[in-house]
């Protein structure tokens, strides 16, 4: 459920940047980050009462292959709620960017022990993992937005370094292995995410850009019109919480298309960049309201549970 926090909070982090290049108003950005407040808000207590009432399956989530990796979006979203709150608050901002990107270099190290421990079944992996070992690459948006630029540096260095050995494995497992069950599906939208922010925040972090820097954006925007053809029937699918991965990579792609459309200002980018963000917002309205209805219903969470 954490993915809400990063779809919501990473939408009007794409959107409040839009601001000046699309006619996007001030007061549409600013919902989206009240929600992500909202959702983060609710969410810590939750997960700490389930800490204090189900230990053992918290620990099972920090262990467990298949899911840990999505344990990376506690703090990854931390840190875009930290940036959403910049104009308001910004000393609780910058604090609750620094305990986002400490948990997250935790999270790391951790995962890394179980990843150099070896014994990790190929098909337990999924675009989970890009969450908690690539996670880095996220902060420097939200850290540029609170003055912290230079300290993001370090978590940006670290995850784009790792991540072209990330990116192969889970694209190994997608390629190789048995395909996921319907309900996991939309996590084939992860990988739009490497590419995407190594751009954005690569071209933010360093004020110019590079030809291969570009070439990852176009590979985004490549992969993207593959993963909707890929994921046509997507409605068909079990709607669960994983739903929610259809979301940030969308939000992760439209602020690398706002980023490209202000360094190449022409009408294509400008279109492509519209275009992007557009489709961020139905994704993330589409997967907010089911998400909401499936909560009033009780069945949220039955389809996880069949997978």
């Amino acid at each position: 459920m954490y993915g809400a926090v990063m779809g919501l909070g990473g939408l009007g982090l794409a959107c409040r940047g839009a601001e000046g290049l699309l006619p996007v108003p001030p007061l549409f950005a600013e919902i989206w980050v009240a929600l992500g407040v909202v959702m983060l808000a609710l969410l810590i207590p939750a997960y700490l009462a389930k800490l204090a009432r189900h230990p053992a399956a918290v620990r099972e989530e920090f262990v467990h292959p298949a899911h840990l990796g999505f344990c990376g979006a506690l703090p990854v979203g931390m840190t875009l709620v930290a940036g959403g709150l910049a104009p308001y608050a910004h000393a609780l901002g910058v604090a609750l960017w620094w305990a986002g990107a400490g948990l997250l270099l935790a999270f790391q190290v951790w995962a890394l022990r179980l990843f150099f421990g070896g014994g990790i079944p190929v098909a337990e992996v999924n675009g989970g993992w890009f969450i908690i070992m690539i996670g880095g690459i996220v902060l420097p948006g939200p850290a540029l937005a609170l003055g912290l630029g230079g300290a993001s540096e370090l978590f940006f260095g670290l995850s784009a370094t790792i991540a072209p050995i990330v990116v192969a494995l889970v694209f190994y497992r997608t390629v190789a292995q048995p395909p996921l069950p319907p309900v996991l599906r939309p996590t084939w939208f992860i990988f739009l995410v490497p590419p995407s922010l190594i751009y954005a925040n690569g071209v933010a972090l360093s004020g110019s850009t590079s030809l291969f820097l570009n070439g990852l954006f176009y590979l985004a925007l490549a992969l993207t019109p593959a993963l909707l053809i890929a994921s046509r029937r997507f409605l068909e699918w079990p709607f669960a919480a994983s739903w929610w991965a259809f979301t940030f990579p969308l939000d992760a792609l439209a602020s690398a298309a706002v980023q490209h459309a202000r360094l190449e200002p022409s009408p294509l980018w400008r279109l492509v960049a519209a275009a992007t963000l557009a489709l961020a917002v139905a994704f993330v309205a589409l997967v907010l309201a089911r998400t909401v209805s499936a909560f009033l219903r009780g069945t949220l969470f039955a389809a996880l549970k069949k997978a």
